[in-house]
């Protein structure tokens, strides 16, 4: 007689306790994967089939490039950003070279000699260039004193002809990170400048990263340009915003440009940010939308409590002025602007008439004012014409572009950076920042009864 075969269930089903607890790991495991995918959901085929692999540039354990990340803890994203392939992406963007398509329009910009780089122009005058109508039309941009930059460096950035991604680091603030995922074709195509004063050289130097002695200086991607600010302005953070508002005019056979603040490491290839948030999407210019706030008088008020810049009844009354020509809280009615107030570490620019126009007359306002460039911003933008084509993205696409480090608190010879926005001591507003006599009658008063809900924008 044959044997009899039994069957009996394996040892692992004998346990319930075992099976729940097995399908409980497997299940957190699965969130967990979810949870890290969702993270880069706002990032679609991010990078080059085919970067560079090698280290872009090797820095001194001494200099630390990457101490004081600010971590960011936004694990979703409700506004994804597509990527073409990065061949793809080459070949367009070298076709804008040769067709010189980028370009549309040109300024005529005011020359002449002045006290100051950007003449020191008064209230009217400013305003009176909002409204372009004619391409024979002098714009005050800047350069009404000579930029102080070696001949060498004022030939190689005319050279650059198609993307230029431009930073700069007054007063040793910051350190310099090499860009990352960058494709192998990228370096033929983009030029990476760092404007820096005498002070950050000095700090470059004393970590052997550079040789004062040398002509031309250049660390990893990055050819560095020596600014002589003593021509310029007194306060580092203005002498700064020549690089990040007037790069058309730096650069002026440039096609497309990213400034990036010196805290910022780019974490995708600047091709592919300029084709998919600038060209796909048809604009002058890309930046992000400000974290936490959509009114400018939010960021004024921020900016005084904050003591971000030092003259707060300087702010009241640069408020004051855009109240009384017209400036608007942020409403649904402003759209497709989206916002009043960006984050403008990372600006991104196709460099034609509509974003030249409006670098020129906010670096007027800069100049008219303080350095803050998130104040005029919203002014500048609702008020020119013809109007600017924005693409202000969302804050967690920002996050995901670029990794934010914090300024330097000490600089390389171990003493305490200053401030940069600190001229002195604090002048508070008087008698209260958009206040008069202790009542809100101010000429803001209309523009904060709207924020605050308490009218309607009539």
């Amino acid at each position: 007689m044959g044997k009899l075969i039994t069957t009996s269930k394996p040892l692992i089903l004998h346990s319930k306790l075992l099976c729940f607890s097995l399908f409980y790991l497997f299940t957190t495991l699965f969130l967990a994967l979810y949870t890290t995918l969702s993270k880069s959901k706002c990032l679609f085929r991010s990078s080059p089939s085919d970067p560079i692999h090698n280290s872009l540039f090797s820095y001194p354990s001494s200099y630390g490039e990457h101490k004081y990340a600010v971590s960011t803890t936004r694990s979703t994203c409700s506004s994804p950003v597509f990527f073409s392939e990065y061949s793809d992406v080459v070949k367009e963007i070298r076709g804008f070279r040769r067709n010189n398509r980028a370009l549309s329009g040109a300024l005529t910009y005011l020359q002449g000699n002045a006290d100051s780089f950007g003449g020191s122009l008064s209230t009217i005058a400013r305003f009176s260039y909002f409204d372009h109508q004619s391409d024979a039309t002098q714009v005050p941009c800047g350069f009404l004193k000579k930029f102080p930059i070696g001949d060498s460096d004022r030939i190689a950035m005319e050279k650059c002809d198609s993307v230029v991604v431009v930073s700069a680091i007054f007063n040793d603030h910051d350190k310099i990170r090499q860009p990352k995922a960058v494709g192998s074709n990228t370096l033929q195509e983009v030029c990476f400048f760092m404007f820096v004063d005498d002070v950050t050289l000095k700090g470059l130097e004393h970590h052997g990263m550079v040789s004062t002695n040398s002509r031309e200086y250049k660390i990893g991607v990055w050819r560095i340009v020596k600014v002589a600010k003593e021509d310029l302005y007194q306060n580092p953070a203005m002498n700064g915003v020549i690089p990040k508002y007037l790069v058309h005019r730096l650069f002026p056979n440039s096609q497309f440009s990213i400034w990036i603040d010196a805290k910022l490491q780019l974490t995708v290839d600047p091709l592919l940010l300029i084709h998919s948030l600038v060209i796909s999407e048809n604009v002058d210019m890309a930046i992000s939308k400000h974290p936490y706030y959509v009114h400018t008088l939010e960021e004024a008020m921020a900016t005084a409590r904050w003591k971000k810049w030092w003259d707060v009844n300087a702010l009241k009354v640069q408020m004051e002025t855009y109240c009384e020509n017209g400036l608007q809280p942020w409403s649904p009615s402003k759209q497709p602007y989206i916002s009043d107030v960006p984050d403008s570490a990372l600006i991104l620019r196709r460099h034609g008439l509509g974003s030249n126009l409006f670098s020129c007359l906010l670096f007027n306002e800069l100049e008219a004012f303080n350095p803050r460039d998130q104040l005029p911003f919203a002014f500048v933008r609702d008020h020119m014409k013809p109007k600017l084509k924005l693409n202000m993205f969302e804050v967690e696409v920002f996050e995901q572009v670029a990794v934010e480090y914090r300024h330097n608190l000490k600089s390389s010879d171990g003493t305490t950076v200053k401030k940069m926005s600190s001229s002195g001591k604090t002048k508070r507003a008087h008698p209260d920042f958009l206040y008069v006599n202790g009542s809100c009658c101010s000429k803001c008063q209309k523009y904060l009864s709207i924020m605050w809900g308490e009218s309607s924008n009539d």
